[in-house]
């Protein structure tokens, strides 16, 4: 931007960042022309949504006038304990320059301000490699490990290659002639690393630059290597909003929060002007239109922003956002990359593993994929004096059919347009001729016979995902096998307690909203 200040550049550079280290250097060099800074990515896994982050921020150099390089950074892939085989290093270099590219594009940053290199490029050099020498020389064990310890993969016996690690990354900044290094917090000991090492070498130290590590969908750290906690960019429409309906997204919780830290670092810096449209249906209350992020976190800290309305704004600006890359990649070009940057390895037969190998998920209540969902439909079954079929609104493109032996024990109307809890990922089976896609789940006494239907706690939506707090944060399976019996073991110890609160153990069973309890009954199993 023509006309900035230098202390209008600096706060446009260092905008939503955790830390600088360095902002004398940097506003040393801004009075004098403009900065050079670098980002560099280890090509390894698929990016995923978070690297908007980063991108964003380039979008933010740029309109400080900086000069800004990406590198590739393919040897360090290799490096980190052979996250990326040296026989797919070019394919998926090829592949980050193609995606992030197409991220770039979609968020409106020009391309032809942006300096493209790929660490092959110099870093097999006479000259990188004498300095590479030089360096190692210098550096103790000590500080090697300590410098990777966030980022290097850290395994029981650590190859030499990953402590070399940061020493390349510090000679970077050398070798593309920067300013700045730009990367998350997680990069801060290598940092702290280049800083004391490359004056040894009789080079400047740079300063640094560092973005917040953003909240992955389960809470922790969001990574290319854990599919529970990330979104891939070239995820479908359909699988963005299921996985993002399942998000860690906890009423008045705006610390370890994914959602809120896309909309923070993303949503509310790709664009100027940048709005938040909050569509509510009018019982809900108003639709409502945030112009500034700051205003979205006091509402949702104090719960007037409800975790269902959010992300469905979420839902519908990330597609936009997602939507001109997957067409990018629809083609064949394109398709053929992706498959051979990140092939899938047959599955080899072999014998079975033992019955309590550590490969086994761990038993936990939060692999069960129940949901609210609101019986639109209730009818005695055809065939069946015992059975209702009801049809049921879980937030997906069509109602499920689920067929319930409750007739004679709940009546019809109490079911009628009321919000329940089902467990949806049993392996559908036919009951008396229909079959049933999903269970509604009750607190059951056998003397006397009576039957409660889980009621979700006010102001759960349909389609909100019930897990239990305190149980292991996982993912549901896709769906239960019935031969591995993990529904009979979780349900043995599902029950009500003495408060009516349906438990797992000594876990709670908790929509966004709150506590899953049902009508009356109590210490009587959920069936």
């Amino acid at each position: 931007m023509a006309g900035l200040s230098v202390d209008e550049k600096y706060a446009l550079i260092s905008r939503n960042l955790q830390e600088v280290l360095g902002e004398d250097k940097i506003k040393a060099v801004l009075k004098e022309r403009d900065l050079k800074v670098y980002w560099g990515t280890a090509t390894t896994g698929k990016p995923h949504i978070a690297y908007f982050v980063p991108m964003s921020k380039l979008a933010d150099f740029l309109k400080a006038g900086c000069e800004v390089t990406i590198l590739f950074a393919d040897l360090h892939a290799y490096l980190d304990n052979m996250k990326a085989p040296w026989s797919l290093l070019e394919k998926r270099c090829e592949y980050y320059q193609r995606v992030i590219k197409a991220m770039l594009k979609s968020i409106g940053v020009p391309l032809e301000k942006l300096k493209f290199v790929k660490g092959t490029d110099y870093e097999l050099s006479r000259e990188y490699t004498l300095d590479v020498y030089r360096l190692s020389s210098m550096v103790t064990e000590h500080d090697a490990k300590k410098a990777g310890a966030e980022v290097v993969k850290q395994v029981d016996h650590p190859l030499l290659s990953g402590m070399l690690y940061p020493g390349l990354q510090a000679l970077d900044e050398e070798y593309l002639k920067c300013d700045a290094q730009f990367g998350g917090v997680d990069q801060r000991k290598i940092f702290t690393f280049a800083e004391k090492y490359l004056p040894k070498l009789g080079y400047a130290q740079r300063a640094h630059l560092m973005n917040p590590m953003v909240p992955g969908l389960a809470g922790a750290k969001m990574s290319s290597s854990d599919d529970s906690s990330k979104i891939d960019l070239l995820d479908s429409a359909a699988q963005v909003k299921k996985k993002l309906k399942m998000a860690f997204c906890e009423p008045g919780n705006v610390t370890d929060n994914g959602v809120l830290a896309f909309v923070k670092h993303v949503l509310f810096n790709v664009k100027d002007n940048s709005e938040l449209l909050i569509e509510r249906k009018e019982e809900f209350g108003e639709t409502k239109i945030y112009t500034n992020y700051e205003d979205i976190e006091k509402d949702f800290q104090s719960v007037a922003l409800h975790p269902g309305d959010l992300k469905a704004a979420v839902i519908r600006d990330l597609n936009e956002l997602m939507e001109p890359i997957r067409v990018e990649f629809e083609s064949a070009d394109n398709k053929k990359l992706v498959a051979e940057a990140y092939p899938v390895e047959k599955k080899k037969k072999g014998p079975p593993a033992p019955k309590n190998s550590a490969s086994e998920l761990p038993l936990s209540p939060n692999r069960l994929d129940i949901r609210v969902g609101k019986i639109v439909s209730v009818e005695k079954h055809p065939d069946a004096d015992t059975l209702y079929v009801e049809k049921v609104d879980l937030g997906e493109e069509t109602p499920r059919t689920v067929v319930s032996g409750l007739a004679g024990l709940v009546p019809m109307e109490d079911l009628q347009d009321s919000l329940r809890v089902f467990l949806c990922n049993l392996k559908p089976q036919k009951m008396r001729g229909i079959e049933s896609q999903a269970m509604l789940l009750c607190a059951s006494s056998s003397e006397p016979s009576i039957v409660e239907p889980l009621i979700p706690a006010e102001g759960s939506k349909i389609g909100d995902r019930v897990t239990f707090t305190g149980a292991d944060n996982c993912q549901p399976d896709e769906q239960l096998n019935p031969k591995k019996k993990v529904w009979d073991k979780l349900q043995e110890d599902l029950a009500v307690d003495s408060l009516c609160k349906a438990m797992w153990k000594d876990c709670g069973m908790t929509t966004e909203s709150g506590v899953v309890t049902c009508a009356s009954l109590k210490t009587v199993p959920i069936k």
